[in-house]
């Protein structure tokens, strides 16, 4: 969630800083700050609530000078999204300044504790107890980073922060324990710390991304990692893979768009070098299970949050299809508050387009203290996922940098499609079945740019229907999941509130709610349900209800029974899922558009959930 960024080098903190809380503003924008210490060793602090926006217009007036600060885009936990409660927060000396992604736990206790020697709290924010902690534990440590680790040995819960002080001027403390951080290596002495790489990438491809419990130190001469109970520690430097120009709108109007439009690459590079087709096989280098291993898999659980639980479930019907191996799908967020049944053969696959989702980590780590086989499919090379399954899938999708996630939720199902035929080929699926899946794969990315020819329609159709209250999104088999998808992203981006719902349950009680102000978009594709979807649109339209059916191919059965079709690609089932959300995508987007809603940074989200 919160955004976090520092700098120390040669060149002035201050807008680098600036530019760093630029890129990571999807990460939440409800205040922000910064801190940093002058040349003659003040520390300067400067913080406004709302977006960034509102902070640059203050330092319009002066930034704070100085080659060493921090600085925090926040997604509000603990106390209002005020000037108060935004970050930095800092002791009462105003000589020590941090900023944490994260929640403290035991914050409450230490606040007590602090109180009754004398510390003023000012904010509602669990945070400051930590800025004091560190502050009181500065009496007995004379260096910065040891007072921080004094500090974090007291600490409970999770966090991901970043520390300076005029006592200890040049130098940034930071640490992890549960919210991600990395370090970019820079030239020429500049050393940076970032919640992801896009806070970094304009200075440095070079990372090193940091261990829960890691503490590290940055100076203009260099960095040094040190775990909290093990001492100095060495991380691997790594390489990020995409480029500045990736994480810039590119000429279009928003991020959310541009990401759209960029699906057929980002499909491609889900596939690239992996599709073989005179085997109907594919290449998964990060599978690194033997086949005598795969035979061993008896159970699949898939688990995950929000977009990527829905994919999930596509992944679900795709495995138990086509390889014959029960699969369960968990909501990352409940699966480790009850006791899962993850005996011997069971397989646990953890998917987060990040890489860093606090609930999915936490059901990771669950299911590696049952002793359960682990892996990954995530966007983010280096991400703690990546790091902490047994094996895995890299998306290679490139930054996704708009809050409602949508080339990643695609590309995730062709991940899992990929899996899918790799375990299938190596159980009962038979290379004429792998030949027919791995052309419908080779043949994705071109139908993908085929259905982007739809956004005129979706536009006209957000325009028609945009100022409704209610929609009702209705799919079977593999469409079901698609409906949840298409109700969530018109949800997040637009506010029109929207539900997914199989469609034969509809007339299980939803159906009371059709009249002739609820849109229905019905799920339609040519598969072994389309008759049975007929008959539900036969339902709706009985009791007036206006229906946008996404159809695959010719529909003749539909004409005169819906209001409006919308014509995708005809591919296997398994693959519909793809070619079915990215109108509901568009749709969402022209929506929100239409109602004139902040559609990058729509109110309350924030791209990564780092904490529970």
């Amino acid at each position: 969630m919160c955004g976090i960024v520092g700098y120390v080098g040669a060149k002035e903190a201050g807008p680098i800083l600036i530019e760093g809380l630029r890129r990571l503003e999807y990460r939440g924008y409800d205040s922000a700050g910064l801190a940093v210490i002058s040349p003659e060793g003040r520390l300067g602090t400067v913080k406004e609530a709302g977006k960034i926006a509102q902070l640059e217009g203050i330092l319009d007036e002066g930034m704070p000078p100085g080659t060493c600060g921090i600085a925090h885009t926040r997604w509000a936990t603990h106390g209002a999204p005020n000037r108060l409660n935004a970050h930095p927060h800092w002791s009462q000396g105003r000589d020590i300044a941090l900023v944490h992604n994260g929640i403290i736990e035991n914050a409450e206790v230490i606040r007590s504790k602090l109180s009754d020697l004398g510390y003023i709290f000012e904010t509602q924010t669990d945070t400051e107890a930590v800025v004091h902690l560190i502050d009181e534990a500065f009496q007995e440590n004379s260096t910065l980073e040891d007072a921080v680790l004094t500090a974090l040995r007291q600490v409970e819960g999770a966090y991901g922060l970043a520390v300076v002080s005029s006592r200890d001027p040049g130098k940034i403390v930071v640490a992890r324990k549960g919210s991600p951080l990395l370090i970019g290596i820079g030239k020429n002495g500049e050393n940076l710390v970032g919640s992801d790489a896009s806070a970094v990438i304009q200075h440095t491809k070079e990372v090193v991304y940091l261990d829960d419990g890691d503490c590290a130190v940055l100076t203009a001469e260099g960095y040094r990692v040190c775990h909290i109970e093990e001492g100095d520690v060495q991380r691997s430097v790594h390489q990020i893979e995409w480029d500045l120009e990736a994480a810039e709108k590119g000429g279009y109007e928003h991020f959310m768009l541009k990401e759209i439009c960029e699906q057929p690459e980002s499909i491609r590079n889900v596939m690239r070098g992996r599709l073989l087709e005179e085997t109907g096989d594919v290449r998964l280098g990060g599978i690194t299970l033997s086949d005598e291993e795969l035979a061993g898999i008896r159970r699949i659980v898939i688990t995950a949050c929000g977009t990527s639980w829905h994919a999930a479930l596509i992944g679900e019907y795709m495995l138990e299809e086509l390889t014959g191996i029960p699969v369960e799908v968990e909501y990352a967020s409940e699966f480790r508050y009850r006791s899962p049944v993850l005996e011997d053969g069971t397989l646990v696959l953890a998917i987060s387009q990040s890489g860093e989702t606090a609930d999915t980590l936490a059901a990771l780590e669950e299911a590696r203290a049952r002793g359960a086989s682990t892996m990954g499919i995530v966007n983010t090379v280096g991400s703690s996922i990546a790091r902490k399954t047994d094996f895995g899938i890299y998306l290679h999708a490139g930054p996704e940098i708009g809050v409602a996630s949508t080339k990643a939720f695609t590309s995730q199902i062709v991940a899992l499609a990929l899996f899918t035929l790799y375990l299938g080929r190596r159980r009962h699926l038979s290379i004429l079945q792998g030949r027919e899946l791995v052309a419908a794969l080779r043949a994705l990315p071109d139908q993908v740019a085929q259905t982007l020819a739809l956004e005129p329609l979706t536009k006209e159709l957000a325009a028609a229907y945009g100022d409704a209250h209610n929609f009702l999104y209705l799919g079977r088999g593999y469409q079901f999941p698609v409906a949840l998808e298409g109700a969530l992203k018109l949800k997040e981006v637009s506010y029109i509130h929207a539900e997914g719902y199989p469609a034969a349950e509809m007339k299980h009680g939803p159906i009371a709610l059709i009249d002739d102000d609820m849109p229905v978009v019905a799920l339609a594709p040519r598969d072994s349900v389309y008759a049975k979807v007929v008959s539900n649109i036969e339902e709706v339209k009985a009791r007036s209800g206006r229906i946008l059916a996404v159809v695959s191919g010719d529909a003749p059965e539909l004409i005169g029974k819906v209001d409006h079709l919308i014509e995708v690609p005809h591919t296997v089932p398994a693959l519909l899922p793809v070619l079915t959300s990215i109108p509901l995508q568009l749709l969402a987007y022209h929506a929100a558009i239409h109602r004139n809603r902040d559609v990058d940074q729509p109110r309350n989200l924030a791209k990564s959930v780092t904490v529970e």
